[in-house]
């Protein structure tokens, strides 16, 4: 990507990684010395110098250099970054929100590396705690079933109409011609008009109606209509945007970033779609049928703007008319927040309680994700390889194993997926004291089943046979790993093995490992925790019950609730 500040008007000149050419402009301010400074900043953040690689990225931290130099506007200030003083920041950022403290944090540092020149007290506030923290235990809880029919319904409604509008347009078109020739300002030839022309305005075709006043006011009127009616404007495009997120799940800045080349057609009605996730780079989705009808929509809603826009534009999925006054245009960039809280107020759309609908866009991700799980939880009413078939016929077709081989093999996976469950049925082996004579008297038959000599018990209790959250009766038994070789499970694993005993020592790494859990919980979705960690969470917290309250009280101090604490790999940390 390369980027490059403008100068007048101040702002900024990009392209992203497709190779499409961007701007993004400052407001008009008395202070225009910080909003190039803001903008030289937001050039070293831009890949390759910066960690920005989306155009979704780059225009939040435009959004925010707007609000700082606008709030500074009202103020009176006048000056550039190397005149920001603490005050200043400070009324700043108590007003802000956090993201647009983190983002004017990260453009005024990526100015002060180049230049040097931010004041000691300014730099030291950017590298200093936030003023707006952000609560990473609270994640976006999805909507109410009635809040979240109230959107699809507005959605749905919007785009049913505004497609009815946009076919009738163009058959009125086909009916008309030129009215520039004949004259006849027919609402059948002002679409014929905005048809072959692009978006055109009431301003660009004043000088040659030649008609009186009032009925210039009425090609006015039609006019407006025939460009909304044929052209995709900013308030149809969020309701198809809000309506394709709640359909495909995917990621706000992966819908806002697509282009056609990102379609691809696997057959008549099946559509790969290929987008950019910020934290995982690039992926892929098989899109559901009705997500893929709403684009087939989109594509023939777009395509008139589509063919009229320049050859820069007409890649970009989320196209919309922008012309005002006179002029023609192709927006393609993306719909702000702002644009979809007005979006709420035009049509009154409310929440539960009877306030402005809070759409928020990751929140229609979760929801998504919600109701997918209820789904298969809850259960469609089969769950098949193939809908033409009986689970019968499928269990013959696709489960019977043919060869011999097979047959032992599929043996062996069902011997074992039911040990694992009768080891998980198991209540845990928790010493009450630490010493031989309880192991001995309270749990004879756990000294029966691990076959257990004099030696192991003094091992056990001791602390000689001790891994991360239990004692091992024995670590080369090889149940979660070649035989004779030392067991390679993971920490939390052991909270659910039959060699496991669990004394009071054990306590602060149990809390450390529950503390993980809960980590965990917060940072991933629902149904990837039950079915990573869900029975190893419920089993420590059984474990703990079992101990002395006392014991508890002594260890919790020593948990600091920080990946640090336990053996992790990198990609299990948290943090």
């Amino acid at each position: 990507m390369t980027a490059t500040v403008l100068h007048d008007p101040i702002g900024i000149a990009y392209t992203t990684v497709d190779g499409v050419g961007r701007q993004g402009q400052m407001p008009a301010s008395d202070c225009p010395d910080l909003a190039q400074d803001l903008m030289a900043g937001l050039v070293n953040l831009i890949h390759p110098h910066g960690r920005l690689t989306t155009r979704s990225a780059i225009d939040k931290h435009l959004i925010s250099a707007r609000r700082l130099v606008l709030f500074l506007h009202t103020r009176g200030f006048t000056g550039g970054a190397g005149d920001l003083s603490r005050t200043d920041m400070i009324e700043f950022w108590m007003s802000a929100q956090y993201v647009d403290e983190r983002n004017i944090r990260f453009l005024l540092k990526a100015w002060d590396e180049e230049t040097g020149r931010l004041p000691l007290p300014v730099r030291l506030m950017t590298e200093g705690r936030t003023f707006n923290q952000r609560d990473p235990s609270e994640a976006f809880a999805p909507y109410s079933e009635a809040e979240w029919s109230r959107l699809l319904d507005l959605c749905h409604r919007n785009v049913r109409e505004a497609f009815t509008a946009h076919a009738e347009a163009l058959a009125a078109a086909r009916r008309g011609h030129d009215p520039r020739e004949s004259g006849d300002w027919s609402t059948d030839n002002l679409c014929w008009l905005q048809a072959h022309h692009g978006p055109v305005t009431f301003r660009s075709l004043k000088f040659v109606l030649g008609v009186r006043q009032k009925t210039a006011l009425v090609v006015r009127r039609q006019l407006a209509e025939a460009r909304t009616a044929l052209f995709p404007q900013p308030d149809m495009v969020i309701s198809y945007q809000l309506l394709f997120g709640a359909y495909s799940g995917i990621v706000p800045d992966g819908i806002d970033g697509l282009g056609l080349t990102d379609l691809d057609w696997t057959g008549d009605s099946e559509m790969l779609l290929n987008y950019v996730k910020g934290r995982t780079s690039r992926e892929s989705l098989n899109l559901s049928r009705k997500a893929v009808r709403l684009l087939e929509r989109w594509l023939e809603h777009s395509a008139p703007l589509r063919s009229l826009a320049p050859d820069e534009d007409r890649g970009v999925l989320w196209i919309r008319d922008s012309s005002t006054h006179g002029g023609n245009a192709v927006e393609t960039t993306r719909m702000t927040d702002i644009s979809v809280r007005a979006w709420v107020r035009r049509h009154g759309l409310l929440d539960d309680s009877g306030a402005p609908f809070p759409v928020h866009r990751q929140r229609i991700r979760t929801t998504f994700h919600s109701h997918r799980d209820r789904r298969t939880w809850a259960g469609s009413p089969r769950v098949t390889i193939d809908p033409n078939h009986t689970p019968a016929v499928e269990g013959d077709h696709y489960l019977t194993a043919a060869t011999p081989a097979q047959q032992r093999a599929v043996q062996a996976l069902i011997e074992e997926a039911q040990g694992d469950l009768l080891r998980r049925a198991q209540a845990p082996t928790v010493l009450s004291e630490e010493d031989t004579v309880a192991l001995a008297r309270d749990y004879p038959q756990v000294i029966a089943q691990l076959k257990l000599d004099d030696t192991a018990i003094d091992e056990l209790v001791g602390g000689e046979r001790d891994v991360f959250v239990a004692a091992c009766a024995d670590q080369l038994a090889g149940l979660h790993g070649p035989k004779g070789k030392p067991c390679p499970a993971r920490p939390w694993v052991c909270l659910l093995c039959p060699l496991a005993v669990f004394a009071p020592r054990h306590a602060a790494n149990l809390l450390r490992l529950k503390a993980f859990f809960a980590r965990q919980w917060r940072q991933l979705p629902a149904d990837h925790f039950m079915a990573v960690f869900g029975p190893y969470a419920q089993r420590v917290t059984q474990v703990l019950d079992c101990f002395d309250p006392a014991v508890l009280a002594a260890a919790a101090p020593q948990v600091a609730d920080a990946d640090e604490e336990l053996p992790l790999r990198p990609e299990e940390r948290t943090a």
